[in-house]
This record gives C-alpha cells, sequence and structure tokens, in this order.
C-alpha cells in the first residue's frame, strides 16, 4: 500500500536520532519539486536545539511536539536571496509586493510537501503545524528573518513513538469539479458530509462541548471569526513590516 494512503499526524517521538545525513539528504531531494521560474523561492530553517525550540514554541501555542521533536523546519517564502541576487548581478529587483509573497508561498508550500511526502516514504513521522501564520511575527523574531522572507509552514520531524488512527476524509465527489465548478446544494452537503458527521468521535465533540452539529465545533470554537480577523491583522503586519506589502 502507498504511504500516502496510510499517513498520519505525528505528536509523539522516540529518542531516536534523525541523522544529518538523512535529514540532508530530504532536504536536497525535496527541491526536485516544482518553482516559479526555477527560482526555488524558499528557504528552511533547521532547528534542533532545545533552545531554539523553546524560542519557537510560543508561537505554536506551546504545542508539545515543537520541543518534543527531535527536529523542527520552519519554511520561509524567501524573496531576499533572489533579491541579493539580482542586485549583485547588475538587475535591479521588484518583489516588495504581494504577488510576490504569493509565488514565494507558493513555492515554499509545494516543497514543504514535497518533503513531507519523501520523509514519511523514510519511515519519519511529522507534524504540520498551521499555526505558523498565526503569529508570524514571533517566528521573525526567534529567527532573525529579514525582510523579503516570511514563515509559511513548520514541521515537526522524528521518529515516531505512536500510531494514531487515520483521520477521515471528504469523498472525492465533494472536491472534484469538472470543466467549471459547480455550487453546493443542501443535498450535496448532506451527502457529502454525512460520513464525517456521523463519525463517533465528531458526534462526542458535540456532545462534550453542547454544540447541535459538527460545523458549530469549526465557527465557535475552533476557528473563530474574532480570532481569524485578529490573526489576519497581525499576518498583514507582519507582511508590511517584511517588506511585502
Amino acid at each position: 500500500m502507498k504511504t500516502i494512503n496510510t499517513r498520519r499526524t505525528i505528536r509523539k517521538y522516540s529518542d531516536k536520532e534523525v541523522s544529518d545525513e538523512l535529514l540532508d539528504r530530504l532536504l536536497t531531494e525535496a527541491a526536485r519539486t516544482q518553482t516559479m521560474g526555477n527560482l526555488q523561492l524558499y528557504s528552511v530553517v533547521v532547528t534542533r536545539s532545545m533552545e531554539g525550540k523553546e524560542r519557537l514554541a510560543p508561537a505554536h501555542f506551546n504545542q508539545p511536539m515543537v520541543t518534543g521533536a527531535p527536529v523542527v523546519l520552519t519554511i520561509c517564502a524567501d524573496y531576499n536571496r533572489t533579491s541579493t541576487w539580482c542586485r549583485n548581478r547588475k538587475a535591479e529587483p521588484g518583489y516588495d509586493n504581494f504577488l510576490s509573497f504569493v509565488n514565494a508561498a507558493t513555492d515554499a508550500l509545494l516543497y514543504t510537501q514535497t518533503f513531507c511526502n519523501l520523509a514519511e516514504e523514510e519511515g519519519l513521522g511529522l507534524c504540520y503545524l498551521g499555526t505558523t501564520v498565526y503569529m508570524p511575527q514571533m517566528i521573525i523574531d526567534a529567527l532573525n528573518l529579514p525582510k523579503l522572507v516570511m514563515p509559511v509552514a513548520t514541521i515537526t520531524l522524528g521518529w515516531p513513538d505512536e500510531q494514531p488512527v487515520l483521520t477521515d476524509r471528504l469523498p472525492t465527489a465533494s472536491f472534484v469539479h469538472y470543466e467549471t465548478y459547480h455550487d453546493y446544494t443542501p443535498e450535496d452537503i448532506n451527502l457529502h458530509y454525512a460520513a464525517k458527521e456521523a463519525l463517533e468521535e465528531n458526534r462526542r465533540f458535540c456532545e462534550i462541548n453542547n454544540k447541535e452539529t459538527l460545523a458549530q465545533i469549526f465557527t465557535d470554537i475552533r476557528y473563530t471569526k474574532k480570532d481569524n480577523e485578529a490573526m489576519s491583522e497581525g499576518m498583514m503586519e507582519a507582511l508590511k513590516k517584511q517588506g511585502f506589502l
């Protein structure tokens, strides 16, 4: 069976070392992924020291896997390197704008996913931290990121010390559209979300949080409008400070 079909998010890691040789090989191989204009608009900050992990942890709400993993990788959208190259080659860069951030962020996320696939093929476990974009300024400060460098993804990496159950996924028909986008009717939503809503753990989430529907768990508790707006402001401010706006 393909590894992608059995992949799990790993938050607990063994004490087994992730060797420099293995990590360097994976970082190198991942660079064969797709890239905008063949410019590789990303940089990766590797954190192994406990001191470094402890500096990063508050930006990720002190989730224990940040300090518990042997390796933490912060993948950044990076137009600083390309801009410096241009200026050193008698070319004037014009990448201090939002479009350039989108291009570099796309590059960085493509690299991130390719690295994840390669790492899991080797038997490594990892957790993708969506918290990277919640409080980016804390990460910028912790890693001394210069202008035109913006953190977009974080991975905790190590050898698994757990085997959690596979998480559910929506059916393919829920997200594949042929020729044009077809908007969803209430009947479509009922069909596509029936299995997810019927899972015992999801029904339990609703019970313990006194919510009528699973959707309310996301809108009222996990990803609230208030939090989204506050963190959006923080991200926009960080983009300004890093020179992308």
